[in-house]
């Protein structure tokens, strides 16, 4: 028969193991449902990737010179342990060193993806500016400036004022003298750093960054682009083929359609 502390071991042990597992299944679900919506980083990879590769070592973390980077807990809505940052409390401050993308071990933070090569000297140097964490989305429906309210509280705190956001003069039909100073992103130079929306003076941000991701759509594969011409060239005799009935039907009778 065990022991009155044999017993008292073993429930312990029951109640660690029962905590550990209901850790790790919540922080599976929610890897698998809101970390969509998380911000990673400056050079994170895809995200099925970087949670693959990402160790949570938390290196990244203890280099944020701003306290920016949190390690994701049980309660968070982001994959358990993994590295991300809430704007709206502490946004990314564009270190030109870049220190938290280094420390990496794994790649999952990718230094190569910060690079620029300077036009001059030809050499490779990094550049916080080209980091895409996300993009800002403005609620038109809650920010005062299309109320005519003059604020530019985003435009000013944006490190890429004028490119990433830029304010646009739209004039009042309503008094016919008085104009909106409407704010506007400009998401291909956003970094996605946050600024914008920790100065928003409203109680809850009428700007808000999300990942690229649930922003942007993606092209079908089947679109041809312009940027895309030597493809589209190697290309096109396939895709003519394929569509050779189509293209008949459309152009070759249109003369009898009119007739009719």
């Amino acid at each position: 028969m065990p022991t009155r502390r044999e017993l008292i071991k073993k429930l312990l042990k029951s109640s660690g193991y029962m905590f550990m597992g209901g850790a790790f299944w919540g922080g599976l679900i929610n890897e698998t449902k809101a970390s969509d919506l998380t911000l990673r980083p400056p050079g994170a990879i895809e995200k099925d990737e970087f949670l693959k590769k990402c160790i949570k070592c938390g290196a990244c973390v203890e280099a944020c010179p701003y306290d920016t980077l949190m390690l994701a807990t049980v309660e968070d809505k982001a994959a358990l342990g993994a590295p991300y940052f809430k704007p709206r409390e502490i946004p990314c401050y564009m270190c030109l060193d870049i220190p938290c993308v280094p420390p990496c071990p794994t790649g999952a933070l990718d230094l190569k993806s910060l690079l620029k090569t300077d036009e001059e000297t030809g050499e490779e140097e990094m550049d916080i500016n080209i980091s895409r964490m996300g993009v800002a989305l403005i609620d038109e429906a809650t920010c005062i400036a299309f109320e005519g309210v003059q604020c530019d509280a985003c435009f000013r705190a944006c490190p890429l004022m004028n490119e990433a956001i830029y304010t646009e003069y739209i004039r009042n039909e309503n008094t016919g003298k008085h104009a909106y100073l409407i704010p506007v992103v400009k998401a291909d130079a956003c970094t996605g750093c946050g600024a914008c929306e920790h100065a928003c003076v409203m109680e809850k941000s009428s700007i808000v960054i999300l990942p690229h991701a649930v922003v942007q759509g993606k092209q079908g594969d089947h679109y041809l682009m312009q940027d895309d011409d030597d493809q589209n060239l190697e290309n096109i005799e396939n895709i003519i083929d394929e569509s050779e009935g189509a293209l008949d039907y459309l152009n070759g009778d249109w003369e009898d359609l009119i007739d009719e």
